[in-house]
């Protein structure tokens, strides 16, 4: 809007105004550095699913113009799903990245994740149709991608909050007993363990497959 790019609605024209400009820079300075830090980008994405998911809905309702307190109401919910759906699979994916013990992975997601902002504004300044598809792709794959990603995080938290609390996490590897175990007087029941296990594949957890092979394992 200040380069003569587009037109804001009157509404945006407040973002186009230097001092916001500069305060966004500054931000944009703190966010280029911590997320680029393992560990950091998390908390760092923990604290914004308060910011980014309202400023997109109210961008969005904001975008419009002036046409009615529904069609605001409708762009707010169409703005805040899409905030809500990028940032989840950024900060679902940078958490399982962090895992990993080097920070050259961290860094190469989030330089990728800095031309993609550049590359997809580009595009919508230049060829909004290119964009609106591009825009349509990602949606579909962010869809497919977040329950695994949701799955995976519940393991690796099980799996901390395990290493913490001293204890095996409650996953398939703690679902592995020897054979006629469960005829030792001081050995689990196994009723309850095949319980347990279904509980943990309907939570997500364990994929079929390694609900069956866990159970084949009780069984025997």
């Amino acid at each position: 809007g200040a380069t003569g790019q587009v037109d804001l609605p009157q509404e945006l024209t407040v973002l186009s105004n230097p001092l916001v400009l500069s305060a966004s820079a500054l931000m944009y300075g703190v966010e280029f550095f911590a997320d680029k830090i393992p560990g950091v980008d998390t908390g760092w994405d923990t604290l914004h699913t308060f910011v980014r998911i309202p400023a997109g809905a109210i961008l969005a309702s904001n975008a419009i113009g002036d046409v009615g307190p529904v069609m605001e109401m409708a762009s707010a919910i169409v703005g805040g799903g899409l905030a809500a759906t990028s940032h989840a699979t950024k900060a679902g994916s940078r958490l399982l990245i962090n895992t990993s013990p080097e920070p050259v992975s961290n860094w190469g997601a989030s330089i990728g994740e800095d031309l993609l902002v550049l590359g997809g504004l580009w595009t919508a300044l230049n060829h909004p149709a290119v964009f609106l598809v591009l825009l349509f792709i990602f949606i579909l794959l962010a869809i497919w991608l977040l329950p695994k990603l949701w799955r995976l995080i519940k393991i690796i938290l099980q799996k901390i909050k395990a290493f913490f609390g001293g204890a095996k996490p409650a996953g398939f590897e703690g679902l592995v007993f020897e054979p006629s175990a469960h005829k030792k007087s001081n050995a689990p029941n196994p009723i309850a363990e095949l319980e347990r296990l279904k509980a943990l594949l309907d939570s997500g957890v364990l994929t079929q497959e390694e609900f069956n092979k866990a159970k084949r394992k009780i069984l025997d």
